[in-house]
């Protein structure tokens, strides 16, 4: 079996090789947490051309490390020709609130000129969603053909469907969940104490020119074992050794994965985001007028089968049109990413109303 080698590629994978970004206010923002943000800015990129009725626009939601640039981190899904075709649909891509890509977020300044950090409030899935909102609304546009993500990107593309229901008229969600379980939860946790355990962390208030790049690193480090499957970890790394280093290779990777995340990433954004995404819970779709596709993969030990069918039986609970498919390949949760073919397919068939010919 072939291993993808973009599977190890992830920070080379993400660069955008040019900053197409556009920035938008979207005012003050009261918090669901009772926390207030008194102006929003959204980072955002488009591609594709709008219909004259606005009715052609797919918002893409990106996980955790991801941001606005979803024709590049999501690349063999979006783009001319691809599942979602910026030939035919206006995508519209960007970075969530709390986020370091130019969305407001902790390393954002405050009225007082400096970051936020320590100050950001608390934020919640439904928070990004809001923020995305106002930004499409902005754009003119009334109704979405679609919202898509996987990952955090998958939960808040199931909020959009119960925020104004109507709104979306179809979601797919792939890879992702109704609420994380304990152990979830405990990978984020790990996640985050390793960055506040780092002796630069000081409370959230570090120096920006001086972050816990350490803990941040390890930090990712557990990511990484938690994104792929033992299947890919063997097929390319086994027990071999480092050429000229006395290190396994699967360490040389992981510590080089590490420290490169610690060049585009904000550890406090980190803590924020992965904490929305543990404390999402949908216990009902009730309210949505929306058609769903779910997608999984049979190797996602982080995001497993068994959660995606039960968002399918939500979404058949509440009396709405729900697909879900899982998908046999070896690639563990990364594999949601790089899947252009077959939950390509689907994505494609759902997307365009020709589902029974994928």
């Amino acid at each position: 079996m072939r291993i993808d080698p973009a599977l190890f590629q992830e920070n080379e994978r993400l660069a955008p090789s040019r900053d197409t970004r556009e920035f938008r206010s979207v005012g003050r923002l009261e918090c669901e947490s009772g926390g207030v943000l008194e102006d929003v800015v959204v980072a955002y990129e488009t591609w594709g051309t709008l219909s004259p009725n606005a009715d052609n626009a797919v918002v893409i939601c990106h996980a955790l490390s991801g941001d606005s640039h979803a024709i590049g981190w999501w690349d063999r899904v979006v783009g001319p020709g691809k599942a979602i075709d910026t030939e035919r649909w206006f995508v519209i891509g960007t970075n969530a609130l709390g986020g370091c890509q130019g969305t407001t977020g902790p390393s954002s300044g405050g009225s007082d000129g400096r970051p936020f950090a320590s100050r950001f409030p608390v934020v919640t899935v439904g928070d990004m969603v809001e923020v995305q909102q106002r930004l499409v609304a902005a754009l003119g546009i009334e109704q979405l053909q679609a919202v898509a993500g996987g990952s955090m990107g998958g939960m808040m593309a199931l909020e959009w469907t119960l925020r104004n229901p109507g709104r979306v008229r179809k979601a797919w969600i792939t890879a992702s969940c109704a609420a994380h379980n304990a152990l979830q939860i405990g990978f984020n946790e790990t996640a985050r104490q390793a960055v506040m355990r780092d002796p630069k962390w000081a409370g959230g208030d570090y120096d920006p020119a001086d972050p816990p790049n350490a803990g941040l690193a390890v930090a990712r480090m557990v990511g990484h074992l938690s994104y792929l499957s033992e299947v890919s970890f063997d097929r390319k790394f086994g027990r071999n050794i480092q050429e000229g280093r006395d290190q396994f290779q699967v360490e040389s990777y992981l510590n080089y994965q590490g420290d490169k995340f610690t060049h585009r990433f904000d550890a406090n954004s980190l803590i924020v985001l992965s904490r929305a995404i543990d404390r999402y819970e949908r216990t009902s779709l009730v309210g949505s007028a929306s058609e769903y596709l779910f997608t999984s993969f049979t190797s996602d030990t982080l995001y497993p089968s068994h959660q995606s069918r039960h968002l399918d039986r939500l979404a058949r609970d509440a009396g709405c049109p729900s697909t879900w498919r899982e998908i046999d390949l070896p690639f563990g949760h990364d594999a949601f990413l790089l899947d252009g073919d077959i939950q390509g397919a689907w994505a494609r068939a759902f997307l365009e109303g020709t589902d029974d010919e994928a």
